[in-house]
């Protein structure tokens, strides 16, 4: 949906296979760098082992994520949890979450995450302000 110049789709392409496989991807605004960072350089993922993406492909996806999210602030948290991220809320802002955030409840509000879509939106959020 959102068009990603050249030189980062193989980067975008190696954040999906390895990340959207197992749940929704997330566009990297949603995080900041500092979780990304840790996020594709830990084996150790929320309770689950999980394979290293290897270099230099890491590095591919790193360049990506890097580009597309912004660093926190000196003595922020590092938010590990989406509904955590000042970025995500920022991009949320008239709405209330009444239950905890996970990345499974993206689709409820944006139906077409699975193909990496968060622009298109449920009937009930397309008109909102």
């Amino acid at each position: 949906v959102d068009t990603v110049p050249p030189n980062y789709q193989l980067g975008q392409e190696v954040y999906l296979e390895n990340c959207a496989s197992c749940h929704a991807g997330l566009p990297p605004a949603v995080l900041p760098s500092q979780t990304w960072r840790s996020l594709i350089q830990e084996a150790q993922h929320y309770g689950t082992i999980i394979p290293a993406i290897q270099e230099p492909l890491r590095q591919v996806a790193w360049n990506y994520l890097s580009t597309y999210s912004r660093p926190i602030t000196k003595g922020e948290e590092v938010p590990f949890r989406v509904g955590k991220s000042r970025f995500f809320k920022a991009l949320h802002p008239k709405v209330d979450f009444s239950a905890p955030v996970t990345l499974n409840s993206c689709a409820i509000c944006h139906p077409a995450s699975a193909q990496f879509n968060y622009r298109d939106l449920s009937p009930e959020w397309a008109d909102s302000p």
